[in-house]
């Protein structure tokens, strides 16, 4: 696929993973495109800036998204790549996500001190995350931890570990791997004790929905089962108005003609949680997510989410 001789300006965060994620991005889109030339366009988030609170506490949608949402229409970028997990389930209407690359591993991992797994981490270990949703499942499955807040970029997550005083962080493998510092994984953490965030391992590549140039450069390193995949999740998540402040996860895999979607909606202390699993034709990925949402609100995860919000917001009142 040979395009015009112009340069592609692709916006990115400026971590060093983001920008790890988008110069592979780039050298897949050069060679689908021979002859392109590419710039990228660091640019800073929300929450890149604010690193001293956990997520749910800053509330609002697209902390890491917005600004370069705002780049694309302004057209000061061609194209911005995300983490999916990032990308909010509904995105500016001058908007698209142009392409979604070959997922990488969704599983969230234990990195401890001793090489622990989860089950053999002390009595009332301290594990560092900021997600709500890691908590309630750690919690869940053991109650007796003690879960500390954790911001940063995985560098300093992993150096927090060594300085802080806690046993073991959880973070995405997905990152791991595109950084190659698998070698400090104590524990792939299974779906039947976490369930990762939408989307997680995956990145997706947002344009103007108007610009056919640009969708033509990127259309060749979109996934088709990833796509489906996400999908499915990300109409799960949007049925659930789920955000940073909701404890939800969900993975969604294709497998021949069908699309598979577990999820689950746990309370903030992981007392209480409502899991379950739906299936069917791949083409109808965005409907079967949708369709689980809706069963599991009916089946007790209404009253889940008012309780987390309630609580949440009392939380925030007093901050």
């Amino acid at each position: 696929m040979v395009m015009e001789n112009r340069v592609v300006v692709v916006g990115s965060r400026g971590s060093k993973l983001a920008l790890i994620q988008t110069k592979w991005v780039i050298s897949e889109l050069k060679r689908l495109n021979p002859g392109l030339e590419f710039q990228i366009e660091k640019i800073s988030t929300k929450g890149d800036k604010i690193t001293n609170a956990p997520l749910s506490r800053l509330g609002g949608v697209g902390l890491f998204t917005k600004e370069l949402e705002v780049a694309l229409i302004k057209e000061k970028i061609d194209i911005a790549v995300h983490s999916a997990k990032d990308v909010p389930t509904e995105i500016h209407e001058g908007l698209v996500i142009g392409a979604t690359p070959k997922r990488e591993d969704p599983h969230d991992v234990l990195i401890s001190n001793n090489n622990a797994s989860l089950e053999k981490l002390p009595d009332n270990a301290r594990i560092g995350t900021s997600s709500l949703r890691r908590k309630a499942q750690l919690l869940a499955f053991r109650p007796d931890f003690k879960i500390l807040d954790l911001r940063g970029n995985l560098d300093t997550r992993l150096k927090k570990l060594e300085t802080d005083d806690m046993e073991a962080i959880v973070v995405a493998r997905a990152g791991l791997l595109r950084m190659n510092y698998t070698g400090q994984i104590s524990q792939i953490i299974p779906f039947d004790i976490m369930l990762p965030a939408v989307g997680q391992g995956s990145l997706c590549i947002e344009i103007r929905k108007d610009d056919a140039r640009i969708q033509k450069i990127v259309s060749g390193i979109d996934d088709n089962q990833t796509r489906i995949a996400i999908e499915a999740e990300r109409s799960l998540l949007a049925k659930l108005q789920g955000g940073c402040q909701v404890p939800i996860g969900a993975y969604a895999e294709v497998q021949g003609k069908e699309v598979s979607i577990e999820a689950i909606i746990c309370t903030l202390d992981g007392d209480h949680a409502i899991q379950d699993r739906h299936s069917g034709h791949k083409n109808l990925a965005a409907k079967i997510g949708e369709e689980l949402a809706r069963r599991m609100l009916e089946n007790g995860g209404l009253k889940i989410l008012h309780e987390v919000r309630k609580e949440f917001q009392g939380r925030i009142d007093h901050i």
